[in-house]
């Protein structure tokens, strides 16, 4: 086996070594706490923190959570408290909701349960909040160069719509709950034949003189160009609370449920740590692709390598646990990566083979930062996501572009100063050149780069093959270059600038 085959088998055999045991190990990690096992006639309620940004770490976790017991008597409460987050993840966390029969869900609000967290409370079965708690206030947002912004029509529609299927199932008021959505909508109360109902503005304007006549009082609930945000006392007149209360036993106590054991649903080391690396995942990329641009550069295979493949396939890992990745993604960026290995191990210079494994790496980045391929329609804020993935993909192939060239130009050089030896310190400054074949070339001469110079090579000069040693730098196959200097039987050249 040539050499450039045996270090493509390493660059694959290094690959697998480390992401199969990264597979292995988040496929079967879990953790329950509070359960022994063993069968008992006690009620199980399981409690889950639903706490910090709503995203895909977070659906992944409730996936989990939800699907530990299927029995009828079960009963889940998610604890909420979070600002909200990623309207794809709250979604899909709702989804995982209301596929539970119906009566086994609560939302117990300990703090808050803003935007996204509101959407998610009311896909339970029942609300209920501790006091001096709030809940609302769901408008999409956009972050722009004038600072947060409120989407258009276009994205709060569907948000709507889907309030407004939750506020059916679970018998809230209709018009309320849109207004935790869109600020041009005002709600009033009114009352009619001695029973209270909320109307939107919209509405009241197309009642008939008639019907309007029926109405014997109107108290407008929330004004146009407000979102209803409600605390505690609020959300319970208002019809979205059962109750208030201090504690998850108290809450229980005034259901009546007894007889009950609670357990509580912890995320597992793995899931907090892959949450993480889903944090952090634009930053791993920059340093993978960074460090395998600069083992492009560098002679074999080595450390910038490693760490290029390390961190690239931490970001496929936290991507795969959170549910975006799939086995799709995971055969683009494998294929990616091989077709840059044949680019670096087997073909000369960089063409066709390195672009498309650049192109193929980027797609299924790309992908693996999102659950769909191309963005629906009905769904605007795929569109975005889509936009933003693409934008932070690229924006890491550039920033470890630069990275790599630095640590090139800059560190790689200066590694002698702060490696311990040995070193042979003896050097060539006042020997003399003995080499005939040395004396047909000049200080000054110009050529071509008959080799790749990392630093050292062949040159091509007056038709001639010269060893020769770059001035630190790695010069390309093909590069013009001329000879700065000539220490005893060397010829020391750096590229030439191109005009």
């Amino acid at each position: 086996m040539n050499p450039s085959k045996k270090k493509s088998h390493a660059f694959l055999n290094i690959l697998w070594i480390i992401l199969l045991p990264i597979f292995i190990i988040v496929t079967f990690q879990t953790r329950v706490t509070g359960t022994d096992g063993e069968k008992t006639d006690k009620i199980k309620v399981y409690e889950i923190k639903v706490e910090g940004p709503v995203e895909p770490g977070m659906a992944a976790f409730l996936e989990r959570a939800l699907a530990v017991d299927d029995s009828p008597a079960a009963l889940f409460v998610l604890k909420m408290d979070t600002f909200g987050g990623r309207v794809d993840s709250a979604l899909a966390i709702v989804d995982l909701i209301v596929n539970i029969p119906k009566g086994r869900t609560i939302a117990f609000v300990v703090n808050k349960a803003i935007s996204a967290g509101a959407l998610i409370s009311l896909a339970c079965n029942d609300l209920v909040m501790k006091d001096h708690t709030t809940i609302g206030d769901c408008a999409p947002i956009m972050n722009s160069s004038e600072g947060p912004k409120m989407m258009g029509e276009k994205f709060q529609s569907p948000l709507r719509a889907k309030f407004r299927s939750l506020a059916k199932r679970n018998n809230y008021p209709e018009a309320l709950a849109e207004a935790m959505v869109s600020d041009h909508i005002a709600v009033y109360e009114v009352t009619e034949a001695g029973q209270t109902r909320y109307i939107d503005s919209r509405a009241y304007e197309d009642l008939t003189d008639d019907e309007r006549g029926a109405i014997t009082a109107r108290k407008t609930i929330i004004s146009k160009g407000e979102l209803l945000t409600m605390d505690a006392i609020e959300a319970e007149r208002l019809g979205f609370s059962r109750m208030t209360v201090g504690s998850v036993a108290e809450m229980l106590e005034r259901m009546g449920v007894s007889n009950y054991e609670i357990v509580s649903i912890e995320e597992s080391w793995s899931e907090t740590f892959f949450r993480f690396l889903t944090k952090i995942s634009p930053i791993l990329m920059v340093i993978g692709l960074g460090a395998l641009y600069t083992e492009i550069k560098s002679p074999g295979f080595g450390l910038p390598g490693l760490v290029g493949i390390v961190c690239l396939g931490f970001v496929f890992a936290g991507q795969y646990i959170v549910g975006l990745a799939g086995y799709t993604e995971f055969l683009l960026i494998v294929a990616g990566m091989l077709f840059f290995a044949g680019e670096v191990f087997v073909l000369p210079g960089f063409g066709i083979s390195g672009i498309l494994g650049l192109i193929l790496m980027g797609a299924g980045m790309v992908l693996a930062l999102q659950d769909f391929v191309i963005p629906d329609p009905d769904l605007p804020w795929q569109g975005k996501l889509l936009k933003a993935n693409l934008i932070q993909v690229l924006a890491s192939f550039l920033a470890g572009l630069f990275i790599a060239l630095g640590v090139i130009r800059y560190l790689l050089p200066r590694l002698s100063r702060v490696i311990a030896g040995p070193y042979l310190d003896a050097t060539l400054k006042d020997s003399h050149a003995d080499s005939m074949e040395i004396r047909r070339a000049s200080v000054g001469d110009r050529g071509v780069a008959a080799t790749f110079l990392r630093p050292a090579g062949k040159v091509e000069i007056n038709g001639e093959i010269f060893d020769a040693v770059s001035q630190g730098e790695f010069i390309e196959q093909g590069s013009l270059i001329f000879v700065a200097m000539i220490q005893g039987n060397r010829l020391i050249v750096t590229a030439e600038e191109k005009k």
